[in-house]
């Protein structure tokens, strides 16, 4: 049985993260709107804090499970606390949570897949995600990015684009195919260290929303790296069991993600409706939605909307905190959170009115941050793809 109530240690943590996001993320988010590639000094203090990414525990050397060992209960575990925490952080400004040290998507995924030897050298690390190229964006299997075995190192060649926290970061996982021939299958994630000769910054973006966080591109010329610093096996399997590897990150990742289009879209209602009942509105729950205006009906579809979001967003969670497979749960709350997301910021707007429409408060910057949660970690139609064939139990080649 699926219990989703948080616990009191979760409720005062996500209680201390509000009043922090409150306090201090929200005051400086248009300063950092406006001024996209200043660095947030203020975020400095929360270096030693890890967000995205987690820790293993270690198995004790020669520690073996014992037989009468009864199977673990069901837990509130790491991931679902974290998705609370995400949604109170970018209550207070997503662009924000995406410029904090330590708290890029590569962390996820170096925690999702590391070695404890490789957990001992990046886990503290601030690491973003290279994926997307030129000409590969949604579909990760065309990637066209090299990784040649020299001897004890790899050999990358290619160009990646749009990777969030570019300038900021001290490491970035990388995707590269070490066999072009093998297809998906010869896809594998490498961590690249940002001053490994060959590894380029070549530009910063100029974007429409999460302007705090700088998004960037890196080119790869014959750029060396260790062999220790593959995330997974070398092997390149058959079929796609490989690229599933892979693509296992996504599975942690996408909640995360989810849990953001949940943190602005919560702070676009929660000003919505500030602004409703200050015009003399009274939102009553007990009336009919028959007898309600067509302000409060849509006010009320779109709160229903976002607790959807939530719950299916913490059901991904609880899941892989508990070890279950959750490639399906996890697409569908990245489809429905991203999609609504973006649809509850832009209605906030046009109930607003003009004080959706000036740069006097946060209204519209919300409907600009929510557009990207629909697109990067994958669109909103591949995820609709992934949740269809688990469904259909179909395979990416019977439905493209």
């Amino acid at each position: 049985m699926i219990n989703l109530e948080p616990n009191q240690k979760m409720i005062e943590v996500r209680n201390s993260i509000n009043n922090l996001a409150k306090g201090m993320l929200r005051p400086i988010a248009r300063k950092y709107d406006v001024n996209e590639h200043e660095y947030p000094k203020e975020l400095d203090m929360f270096r030693s804090i890890k967000i995205m990414g987690g820790t293993k525990k270690k198995k004790k050397e020669g520690e073996e499970p014992k037989k009468d060992d009864k199977p673990a209960p069901k837990k509130l575990g790491t991931n679902l606390s974290t998705v609370i925490s995400i949604e109170e952080m970018c209550w207070g400004d997503a662009g924000l949570l995406l410029s904090l040290p330590n708290a890029g998507l590569g962390n996820a995924a170096i925690a999702a897949v590391a070695t404890d030897e490789q957990m001992e050298r990046f886990g503290n690390k601030w690491a973003a995600m290279a994926i997307t190229e030129p000409g590969s964006g949604s579909d990760s299997g065309s990637i066209t990015a090299t990784a040649r075995l020299d001897g004890d190192e790899w050999v990358l060649n290619g160009e990646k684009i749009f990777v969030t926290c570019a300038d900021r970061c001290d490491v970035v996982v990388v995707w590269a195919t070490v066999d072009k021939k093998a297809g998906k299958s010869g896809i594998k994630s490498f961590v690249v260290e940002k001053d490994r000769p060959g590894f380029k910054l070549e530009k910063l973006e100029h974007k429409l929303g999460i302007r705090a966080s700088d998004t960037g591109t890196f080119v790869l010329t014959d750029c060396r790296i260790p062999r220790t610093n593959l995330l997974g096996s070398e092997e390149v399997k058959t079929a796609t069991e490989g690229f599933k590897g892979v693509m296992k990150t996504f599975d942690n990742t996408r909640p995360l993600v989810a849990s953001m289009a949940l943190g602005i879209t919560r702070a676009s209602l929660d000003f919505t409706r500030e602004k409703i009942e200050e015009s003399g509105t009274k939102l009553d729950y007990e009336k009919n939605l028959n007898n309600v205006s067509s302000l409060e009906k849509d006010f009320y579809l779109m709160e229903a909307n976002l607790e959807a979001m939530r719950l299916l967003t913490w059901r991904a969670a609880w899941m892989a905190d508990n070890g279950e497979f959750n490639n399906l749960e996890a697409s569908m709350s990245k489809a429905k959170s991203g999609r609504w997301g973006t649809l509850i910021t832009q209605k906030c707007c046009d109930l607003l009115g003009p004080l959706g429409y000036t740069q006097d408060h946060l209204a519209e910057k919300w409907m600009r941050d929510s557009k990207i949660m629909d697109i990067f970690e994958g669109t909103g139609q591949i995820q609709h793809l992934i949740v269809a064939r688990n469904v259909l139990e179909l395979s990416s080649k019977q439905l493209k």
